[in-house]
């Protein structure tokens, strides 16, 4: 029997599902670090916890090898320590360190979570990813804008997706940016080159640094325009088939991106660009489950337990492959056309009446709600199909049907 802590800032959605699968493991006992109430958690899985244990901050180590040595002296000896929030990713290895359990160390962690490390890795490794640079000034960043020239993104350095992402289209724009930003060799402000192509993702699973599975889908468009447009109504499309040889290059330098990153056993999401040369660009990788419902997309695509899977690989190094991929699936994510509360919504009938044989998972915006501070908007519908063509047909089809006005 072994004992694990999960640690999660709070208990929403995805923590609850972690938890659910990982209490469902066999030969697993859990406790639980969070600095949420007991309340936010359903008391069906509360009450299968071997312990709860709050916490101020679990972004503070300290706090975190405290909280987890009193459960090792005072409830049972710790076998792992588990997180997969991006937030927390870097406290729960520092810790791990600490207490000398295995998985994932902050070194490697650190690769993952800091963007100008991350890129400055694979450039020695030869990989082929875009310019960039960590201006600790304003005249730093306009060396680097007059090298690379415009368009730049300018980002956070350890950010989570694409939030606070955004296109500096020319050098007015970038000098707004430095008002803002103030860069400082403490606070210094990213820059990359701006890369032009379709942009997928690759999530992938590796065990003792061998390939055991990946998978591959497409944004409908860009993040980067989503985050700058939010009224749009965006897409995730999963291919049935991507076994082809167009993905050759990304199976080889995904899979060598990890080898160089440090990741020995776990699970990844990575995005990449095609340009239109056919040439491949990778972007970001992070050493967690992706998000864009991208858990339950690859759920329904190969019908398996993808939460129950990525419990057991984190808890026990194992993970069962699916065989094949039975279907296409895709998700489209719908978002108010204007700040403020959900006042309608349009089109919900005729969607169900029209594409109800495809949806697998549904979450219609309400109306009262306020407008969510997420890119995913404030509901999604999730489809499947034997052939792409049919999945990318009724996305198409949703996000032309549904309307979320809000004002």
């Amino acid at each position: 029997m072994r004992f694990a802590v999960f640690v999660t800032p709070f208990f929403n959605e995805s923590a609850i599902r972690f938890i659910a699968a990982l209490l469902d493991v066999p030969d697993l006992r859990l406790a639980v670090v969070s600095q949420d109430v007991e309340e936010n958690l359903p008391e069906v899985l509360l009450g299968r916890l071997v312990k709860h244990f709050r916490v101020s901050n679990v972004q503070d180590t300290a706090e975190l090898v405290a909280a987890t040595r009193w459960i090792h002296a005072n409830v049972a000896p710790v076998d792992r320590l588990l997180g997969v929030s991006e937030f927390v990713q870097v406290a729960v290895a520092e810790a791990r360190d600490a207490l000398g359990l295995p998985g994932p160390g902050a070194e490697v962690i650190r690769n993952f979570r800091d963007k100008p490390r991350m890129k400055d890795v694979f450039r020695a490794a030869g990989l082929p990813c875009a310019r960039h640079h960590l201006a600790p000034n304003e005249d730093e960043a306009r060396r680097f804008a007059a090298e690379v020239g415009f368009p730049l993104v300018a980002k956070p350095p350890a950010g989570v997706g694409s939030a606070s992402t955004f296109v500096v289209k020319d050098a007015a724009e970038l000098d707004r940016v430095l008002a803002l930003s103030s860069p400082t060799p403490a606070s210094p402000v990213m820059l990359e080159e701006f890369v032009r192509g379709a942009e997928h993702t690759f999530d992938a699973v590796v065990i003792g640094g061998k390939p055991v599975w990946y998978s591959i889908s497409r944004y409908l468009p860009n993040p980067i325009e989503v985050v700058e447009n939010p009224w749009i109504q965006w897409c995730v499309l999963l291919p049935r088939d991507i076994s082809g040889p167009e993905f050759d290059p990304i199976r080889e330098l995904g899979f060598r991106a990890l080898s160089v990153l440090g990741l020995e056993t776990g699970i990844c999401h990575m995005e990449w660009f095609r340009q239109k040369d056919g040439r491949i660009v990778l972007s970001e990788v992070a050493a967690r489950p992706g998000g864009a419902q991208l858990m339950n997309l690859n759920a329904r695509a190969h019908d398996f337990d993808m939460y129950g899977q990525v419990a057991r690989l984190i808890a026990f190094d194992t993970f069962e492959a699916p065989r094949e991929r039975k279907y296409a699936t895709g998700a489209a994510f719908l978002r108010g056309q204007a700040p403020g509360v959900v006042r309608e919504v349009w089109g919900i009938e005729e969607a169900e009446r029209k594409l109800g044989k495809l949806i697998t998972d549904v979450k219609w915006p309400k109306v009262g709600e306020p407008r969510s501070a997420s890119y995913e908007g404030e509901g999604y519908v999730l489809v499947r199909h034997p052939e792409t063509e049919g999945v990318a047909e009724a996305l198409r089809e949703i996000v032309q049907l549904v309307r979320v006005i809000s004002h």
